[in-house]
């Protein structure tokens, strides 16, 4: 939720009238240093990278300037760093790209139990329970959805685009033709990323080798209301951007910005069906290391097929649906109903008796895997679980691992959340402000 649109003015405007004229000069202060702290720290401002933009980027501010204002002191006499929401990047040691391409494994990892995955196709729908999830992803029944779990070694499974045989072609969340060939033509690695409701400026990956130019698939997927502000600050095609090559999705599944770019997020299998692996971005985010890199740091070294970052605070799904109620990102009433149903399944607090699982809560701006029939059932079912519930998919990441690992010998790895942050960055959004501008108006007319 942004604090900008129609209703700030109208908002300052009854301030302004109810406020006396001593309270309204200090309004005047009080945004006026709010400002000048802003341009002087906007360099250093890091917003929490899973909110949204709006009013989680003016608290986080708030408390960059309490930082300033009243630091906290260490005992040798330096001050605490609270610029930042989460932990600074920690060092991670990667490999020269030569030498991480010579421990690329030659074969695909195994994958336990399921060897073929198939999709559900359906033309005519109907739903057959309420809050069964979207005409995009089939409408999967309760029942449809535990036997999803019942892994053999040949499923068939909901895993959205149920409208057509290709996915991207009349399917929901619709591409051209062009871009799906060139889609199809991916073979090894994927980097991908999407900005939907423009809320993003798009960030070029840096460090990047020339191997990986060459022979990495760079995908950025845009709506057409995105793809407009692009034209308007973009000299030449917007085909290919740096080294992006811009995908202008038609026919969104969901009218939330947020619920669309969970389908490249989770279903990137289904949309780059002959790539190997993938690396999935959210578009608030720059690339600063070597797609080979990564994968040689997370997957090849430890001989895993899936990673995420866990979440740098919260390790309890319970803490987590709270946050997000008190952030406001999500309608509480859904939370609770998606908390309840969970709990009546069995989910209870992260506890020392889940070792070796060290979280249950992700920091899920990053996805890096393997695609295999293991996790491509995986991010299938957690896609389902968005669909179902919210699209808050922190909440119901747990739940999925968790029903997948009781049944087969296969899990996810979760990283530390500081060697996230030292692959990938997040740049200053020019949104927060956008989100200033109901304030100025408050200093300007009361």
């Amino acid at each position: 939720m942004s604090l900008g649109g129609t209703s700030g003015p109208r908002v300052c405007a009854r301030i302004c009238k109810l406020a006396g004229r001593r309270q309204r000069m200090l309004l005047r202060l009080l945004v006026s240093v709010a400002v000048a702290f802003c341009f002087l720290f906007s360099s250093l401002v890091s917003k929490d990278e899973d909110a949204s933009p709006g009013v989680e980027t003016m608290l986080v501010f708030s408390d960059h300037v309490r930082s300033f204002v009243n630091p906290v002191w260490t005992s040798s006499g330096r001050p605490v760093d609270r610029k930042r929401t989460g932990p600074r990047p920690c060092p991670v040691c990667y490999l020269p790209v030569e030498q991480a391409l010579a421990l690329r494994p030659a074969k695909p990892s195994l994958s336990p139990v399921l060897q073929s995955l198939n999709y559900v196709l359906e033309e005519i729908l109907i739903p057959k329970e309420s809050k069964s999830g979207s005409l995009f992803g089939g409408f999967p029944s309760l029942e449809e959805r535990d036997k999803s779990y019942d892994i053999k070694d040949s499923m068939t499974v909901h895993c959205g685009f149920v409208r057509g045989k290709v996915p991207g072609l009349n399917t929901g969340f619709d591409i051209d033709e062009a871009d799906h060939s060139e889609m199809q033509l991916c073979q090894s690695t994927v980097v991908a990323s999407a900005i939907f409701g423009n809320y993003d400026v798009m960030q070029q990956p840096e460090n990047i080798s020339k191997f990986s130019k060459d022979t990495v698939c760079f995908f950025m997927f845009l709506e057409e209301e995105t793809e407009a502000a692009i034209k308007n600050t973009t000299i030449g095609h917007t085909k290919k951007i740096g080294l992006w090559r811009v995908v202008v999705v038609r026919n969104l599944p969901f009218t939330d910005a947020r619920r669309n770019g969970k389908v490249p997020k989770l279903l990137l299998h289904r949309l780059f069906p002959n790539a190997r692996y993938s690396i999935w971005i959210d578009g608030k985010l720059k690339l600063v290391r070597d797609p080979y890199q990564v994968l040689e740091r997370f997957l090849w070294r430890k001989n895993v097929s899936f990673a995420i970052s866990r979440h740098y605070r919260r390790f309890d799904v319970f803490e987590e649906a709270e946050a997000n109620k008190a952030g406001g990102k999500y309608d509480n009433t859904s939370i609770d109903y998606q908390i309840e149903f969970y709990k009546r399944e069995g989910l209870t607090h992260y506890s020392s008796a889940k070792l070796p699982i060290t979280s249950d809560v992700p920091e899920g701006c990053v996805i890096i895997r393997e695609h295999i029939p293991i996790t491509n059932l995986f991010t299938c079912l957690w896609f389902n679980e968005v669909d179902r519930f919210t699209s808050r998919d922190q909440l119901s990441f747990s739940t999925v691992r968790d029903k997948i690992r009781w049944r087969v010998n296969w899990t996810a790895d979760m990283f530390l959340d500081c060697e996230r942050r030292d692959f990938v960055v997040q740049v200053f959004s020019v949104f927060f402000w956008f989100d200033l501008l109901p304030l100025i108006f408050c200093v300007l007319f009361c």
